[in-house]
């Protein structure tokens, strides 16, 4: 699929307007998560609006989004870079299939180190 379609897609999915952002960095520095994010908040917002949309098909970072919208809060622009990794995800979700997570298959996904509110944000995510 073409970068440009697949950019349309991602903007119209997640309602989010990139060309709002000034790469303060602000969401990236209060995200939760930050540590297991190959790309962070502020890299998906440029990502996506310079079109390098491959790499974040392929990230491992659009699960590790807890879509706890820190980001947001903390956004002087009102961006919302968790909208725009959810639309990333959502995307990336309907390119797979209809597979998504069952119930019986998260005590094979938990740790000790897993926060309670991922396991809550894996079932919003994959539960659809």
């Amino acid at each position: 699929m073409e970068a440009d379609l697949t950019k349309e897609i991602i903007l119209q999915k997640s309602g989010v307007n990139p060309k709002k952002c000034m790469v303060c960095g602000k969401c990236s520095a209060t995200c939760p998560n930050y540590d297991a994010m190959e790309y962070h908040p502020h890299q998906f917002v440029q990502m996506v609006e310079n079109g390098d949309i491959e790499p974040l098909l392929q990230s491992k970072s659009i699960y590790a989004c807890l879509s706890c919208f820190a980001c947001l809060e903390r956004c002087p622009r009102q961006v919302e870079p968790a909208k725009l990794i959810e639309g990333v995800r959502q995307f990336v979700e309907g390119q797979r299939g209809p597979h998504h997570l069952d119930p019986v298959q998260v005590p094979e996904h938990l740790d000790d180190d897993m926060p309670q509110q991922a396991i809550v944000s894996a079932f919003r995510k994959y539960k659809r």
